[in-house]
């Protein structure tokens, strides 16, 4: 039932997306977590932003500090929303869990984004962001706090997440290279977010 539900993000985001864009907040409240994470990266370093959605405000953001932005999203009008807005930058229509690009990145960013596939996908990803980062690469992702799933809504339609127990999501990181900056459960000041920042040691 739950893994159905998780087959459907796709269709929610593309089906939704003008709904989405009415919906998020721009306000910048993940400044705070943005910036530790661009501390971490060279001046005009080169993003990849795994879920990008339609670039606000997080690509945008990045984008107006000076960095250079690969986004990535599964929604078609997700994308075309962030060509119109940012046709500088690249952006690609693409399934996160099969990621194959030839670049690799000084940042890679899952945020609000990974927490929609299942466990198992999940633990499939660390391999992808290893693929992706260069030398020294940050990665930022949201996440659960405890193992398990969890089904909110979205325009009335039910919206799946997972997430993996924090021991798993050290274990995953290091076992690829990365190890834990910054991690703090459901962040008061980030919308109760619980968030990972994490540095490949490489």
């Amino acid at each position: 039932m739950s893994h159905s539900m998780a087959d459907n993000i796709i269709s929610i985001y593309q089906r939704h997306a003008g709904a989405f864009e009415q919906k998020r907040s721009t306000t910048l409240f993940e400044q705070p977590w943005l910036d530790r994470f661009l501390s971490l990266l060279p001046n005009n370093g080169r993003i990849l932003d795994i879920g990008c959605g339609n670039g606000m405000p997080i690509a945008g953001y990045f984008i107006r500090q000076g960095f250079q932005v690969t986004g990535v999203d599964s929604s078609q009008p997700m994308i075309d929303h962030c060509l119109q807005r940012f046709p500088e930058q690249r952006w690609a229509v693409a399934d996160m869990r099969t990621l194959a690009l030839a670049d690799k990145f000084d940042g890679l960013i899952a945020w609000d984004s990974f927490f929609h596939l299942t466990r198992e996908d999940q633990r499939q990803m660390f391999n992808i962001f290893r693929q992706h980062a260069q030398s020294k690469a940050a990665l930022m992702f949201t996440s659960g706090t405890s193992n398990g799933e969890a089904i909110g809504t979205f325009e009335g339609e039910p919206l799946y997440h997972a997430s993996l127990a924090p021991e798993e999501y050290r274990q995953l990181l290091q076992e690829q290279g990365f190890s834990v900056v910054k991690t703090i459960v459901e962040d008061p000041d980030c919308g109760g977010r619980t968030v990972w920042l994490a540095q490949h040691s490489e």
